[in-house]
């Protein structure tokens, strides 16, 4: 039997096509642990290749997606933890950015289905306006805006856009949890209720909604193994997570056909990115994988 280490592959010996069949298990919800399995590649150069991809995922993203002709952008947290669950985290790193829970920000354009802007980070007002500012430099037109209940979104979004948007929250209402003494369930509570209040300018109330941002979080749940709920795959280090993140939405934006858009084309494959104008046609896992060329 020949020796482990005789197989694995290592980061400097990849070819493009290798990095894309890793990129292929990746964007496709597998673990790291899972990706060495199929793929043969040793577990640091799959970490390896994720943080340098990653890097270069969000930079190419960030200076592709501007000037953006969004109309309707809707906007959410999606929670999820790295290195232990809150209750878990040492002492020692207790309040420290990257120990425990960690929000992701995301904003989705209702049309295109593109996600122009997200943010790994805290669930805080601070973030709240680093999201909200980096959204706002990307768009082109006045937008209506939908965001959940979140007290932060007021202030980062008043010191962002100004009067320069038609804001509306749609703020949910749940009811109390089923059982004998409302033990916890791993389902949220049922949804008895929504409030639509609007808060700047002159938002559509049939337009406010957040019903593509919240599908997009089970995207991002379907397709991150990090973002799984009740599993072991969580990240260890923030860093990951974020280059996670990055690589994720490359994918989404720019090479996965969507359904709807798909449709609306005439059959005529569409991913978010050619829908906003940012692409011309869908691209392959081995060109992003070239990223890095």
């Amino acid at each position: 039997m020949p020796n482990r280490s005789s197989i694995m592959v290592s980061m400097n010996r990849l070819s493009t096509e290798q990095r894309a069949q890793i990129v292929g298990c990746l964007v496709e919800g597998m673990s790291i642990r899972a990706t060495v399995r199929v793929t043969g590649a040793a577990k640091n150069t799959i970490v390896k290749l994720l943080t340098d991809l990653g890097e270069a995922c969000a930079e190419y993203q960030d200076a592709t997606l501007t000037d953006l002709p969004c109309t309707r952008i809707e906007c959410d947290e999606i929670w999820s933890y790295c290195y232990a669950k809150q209750k878990n985290v040492p002492e020692e790193h207790q309040g420290t950015f990257g120990y425990g829970d960690v929000w992701t920000w995301t904003a989705i354009d209702a049309d295109t289905k593109l996600v122009p802007s997200w943010l790994v980070g805290e669930r805080t007002a601070e973030d709240a306006y680093v999201f909200m500012a980096d959204l706002r430099s990307r768009l082109a037109n006045r937008v209506q805006l939908t965001t959940d209940g979140n007290r932060s979104y007021l202030s980062a979004v008043e010191d962002t856009f100004g009067a320069d948007v038609d804001y509306a929250m749609l703020i949910k209402v749940y009811g109390e949890p089923e059982g004998a003494g409302n033990e916890r369930r791993y389902s949220p509570a049922e949804c008895t209720g929504t409030e639509k209040r609007k808060i700047t300018g002159y938002p559509v109330k049939s337009l406010v909604s957040t019903s593509y941002v919240e599908r997009q979080n089970l995207t991002m749940r379907m397709g991150m193994r990090r973002f799984t709920r009740l599993t072991n795959g969580f990240s260890k280090k923030v860093e990951n997570l974020a280059h996670a993140v990055s690589l994720h939405y490359m994918h989404y934006n720019f090479a996965r056909p969507h359904k709807t858009l798909t449709k609306a084309a005439g059959g005529y494959p569409t991913t978010p990115a050619m829908a906003a104008g940012v692409a011309d046609h869908v691209w392959s896992l081995t060109e992003i994988a070239a990223l890095l060329d």
